[in-house]
Parts: structure tokens; sequence; C-alpha cells
């Protein structure tokens, strides 16, 4: 686990040219796969992104459960291409800027929860601590699967996860 951080790192210090916000206007890839400019927080790219998503989430939990679905999983397969384009063009692996993904696993622990502040609050902080912490599989996924799929895949798993605890907790209270 650590040397697989230490690498991270040095991926990140080899990228030459810092993402900037005029790089974001200049490319709709980069623009969506930093989360419409969140990624570009100096500090907790993922959790802006997060919260971004959150705003957009008011706007599809209005929807009925076929159209979101259908939404998320269209943004989840979108969101492969988009990613591993973004990281690509960039020259490195899940870049902490590319915050698409933390869109959709967000959309995915939110499926079905009311507009309420517990879910809000519950939705929120268990995504982020899945998505940081990276328990199994999150953590496996994060470091064996490569590419867009890769990129996606556990924050996916992250946004499942925590629609599965949020719901064992709805059902024992």
């Amino acid at each position: 686990m650590a040397e697989y951080v230490i690498q991270k790192k040095r991926d990140l210090n080899t990228l030459s040219n810092r993402t900037k916000p005029s790089d974001l206007l200049k490319s709709p890839i980069l623009f969506f796969a930093f989360g419409m400019g969140s990624g570009l927080a100096p500090k907790a790219p993922g959790t802006a992104g997060t919260l971004v998503a959150l705003l957009i989430w008011f706007f599809l939990a209005d929807l009925s459960l076929e159209i979101y679905m259908v939404i998320v999983a269209i943004a989840a397969i979108f969101g492969i291409y988009l990613c591993g384009r973004a990281a690509k063009d960039l020259g490195i692996h899940d870049h902490p800027g590319i915050v698409w993904d933390e869109f959709v696993g967000f959309w995915i622990a939110m499926i079905g929860l009311p507009v309420t502040w517990s879910s809000i609050i519950a939705g929120f902080f268990l995504f982020r601590i899945f998505d940081i912490l990276k328990p199994w599989p999150i953590g496996w996924i994060d470091k064996n699967f490569h590419g867009g799929l890769g990129i996606m895949l556990d924050d996916v798993v992250a946004g499942l996860a925590t629609a599965i605890v949020i719901s064992a907790v709805k059902a024992f209270v």
C-alpha cells in the first residue's frame, strides 16, 4: 500500500504542466472530467467534486427512480471514456482533479434516498470515507484496474458500499 501511495505522489510530481482553469475552457473533456472546475480545488478536489455532485443530485432526486438510474448508468459509461481520455491527455493516471468518478459514485450512493438532511449527511460522509480510505475491495480495484475503467470503478464500488450501509442502517432504525 505504501509503495502505491509513493508511486501516485511521484506521478503527480512528474506532471509538468499543472492544470489551469483556462485548460478546462479549451477542452470539453477536461471541463467535465474536472467536474466543471471543482477538481481544480487546491485542497481535497475529490471532496469539492462530491459537493458539486450533491448540488446536481438535488435535481436528479426529483426524477423517477427509473430515469435516475438510466442517467447514472449513462454517466458511468460515459465516465469510463471521459476519465480515461482526460488521464491520457494529462499524461497521468487518475489525476486528483479528475472528479467525474466522484460525481457518479456519489449519485450511486444516493439512489432512492429522500432529500433530507440525514440522507445528505450520511451519503456525503460515508461516500467520502469509502472513497478516501478505500477498504477492500475498493482499494484492490483502485490498484488493479487501469484506464478509464479503473478511475471509475473504485468510486462506483464506494457508492455501492455507501448505499448498502445506508440501507442496512435504515432497515434497523
